[in-house]
């Protein structure tokens, strides 16, 4: 049974909820980190985030050092359409459609955007 620890940060007076699966890796929540921009609607600022060309090409350069698993063919669609007008991306349609695992989408009561902290680093 996998053991889940979170915990809270603050910057600029906002609170960021981090939370590590196994004692392994810190996950930031994105969705936090994006309240600093638009506290309305922050998923948006994530999604024009991922739809930027160099930030696919980070985030499928650390899932391809960091995971077995990794879709590298559906990946390279993806990079392929970045910065089109018609390119949308969402961190669920990223997880599920390449089976990443850097970036997730949690529900319920600590719901949101996470991704590991090297990621999230990176996150504008």
């Amino acid at each position: 049974m996998s053991k889940i620890k979170k915990d809270t940060i603050e910057a600029k007076g906002f609170a960021i909820q981090i939370y590590t699966e196994d004692f392994k890796n810190d996950y930031i929540s994105l969705t936090d980190i994006a309240k600093y921009k638009n506290n309305e609607d922050p998923r948006f600022v994530i999604q024009n985030w991922m739809r930027n060309r160099n930030t696919l090409e980070y985030i499928g350069l650390w899932e391809t050092l960091n995971n077995i698993d990794f879709n590298r063919v559906q990946f390279d669609t993806f990079r392929n359409e970045a910065g089109l007008n018609r390119f949308t991306m969402t961190p669920t349609k990223w997880a599920e459609t390449t089976n990443a695992v850097g970036i997730i989408s949690k529900s319920g009561r600590h719901g949101g955007t996470y991704a590991h902290t090297d990621i999230a680093m990176e996150f504008e």
